[in-house]
């Protein structure tokens, strides 16, 4: 079952270019879509669609958080908590790499 999830981060569009730079353009094992979006009271929202939970943190803990790390106590001077994941209930998901249920 695909796992699915929304959360807002207080970021800008450089801010993630910077982070889509050092990701490299490999798409990781059990991504089945990213959508980054700007929100109008600042910041960025992902949605996220995956084959698993587990591919989500096996790509969290292997990649992501060893490029947005470094970046964060660059630009803060820390790293502040992980901002709060919202569960999505995935009934379908249709686009170019296929269809999801």
């Amino acid at each position: 079952m695909s796992f699915a999830f929304t959360y807002d981060v207080p970021i800008d569009e450089g801010f993630y270019r910077k982070i889509q730079d050092r990701l490299g353009a490999d798409l990781p094992a059990g991504l089945i879509t990213h959508l980054a979006i700007k929100i109008p009271q600042g910041g960025l929202r992902y949605i996220d669609v995956w084959e698993s939970e587990a591919d989500f943190a096996r790509f969290a803990e292997d990649r992501l958080h060893p490029v947005v790390h470094p970046l964060l106590e660059t630009m803060l001077g820390d790293v502040p908590a992980e901002p709060e994941h919202v569960p999505l209930s995935v009934i379908h998901v249709w686009g170019a790499g296929g269809t999801f249920n």
